[in-house]
């Protein structure tokens, strides 16, 4: 019977398959979820007093777990993805991106702030918040410092 077994073709040569190692996406699988209901509640929050909604968003966001430059685009953009999937129900704009982007992004461990500024732009005042890492702008089409003076930025210390 030993001979039976050597003659079948690919016999000794089974190995278990090798298991792709799976890059944990950030912000875990429930990301979409928590990223929809803060934009459902991101009205409410931004209702506060800027002071409030400030120490609130910190106190939230406090002990970092980690900080992975390579992913911080990437959990920007799945942030960004999901707000955007749950428009009509959800605003859209730079401040409910800005605090939901900012919001996860600390949570995640990320040494982000959030800025706000007013500029002229087409000949009328305008208004815009945007997040910076490491002292430039994050996650923007364009450097907004060029149109906009910032006035306020969370935290507030830096």
């Amino acid at each position: 019977m030993i001979g039976l077994e050597s003659s079948r073709p690919g016999a000794g040569l089974w190995r278990p398959r090798a298991r792709k190692e799976r890059r944990p996406r950030p912000g875990g699988a429930l990301l979409p979820l928590r990223v929809l209901l803060f934009g459902l509640a991101a009205p409410l929050l931004l209702r506060r007093r800027p002071e409030r909604f400030a120490a609130w968003l910190e106190k939230a966001t406090a002990g970092a777990v980690r900080y992975e430059p390579r992913t911080a685009e990437e959990l920007a953009h799945r942030v960004d993805v999901w707000l955007r999937a749950g428009w009509p129900l959800i605003r859209r704009g730079c401040l409910t991106r800005g605090a939901a982007q900012l919001y996860f992004l600390r949570r995640a461990g990320f040494p982000v702030s959030l800025r706000f500024g007013i500029g002229e732009v087409e000949d009328r005042l305008d208004g815009h918040c945007w997040l910076v890492l490491e002292g430039e702008p994050f996650a923007e089409k364009r450097d907004p410092r060029s149109i906009y003076t910032e006035t306020w930025r969370i935290p507030r210390e830096e």
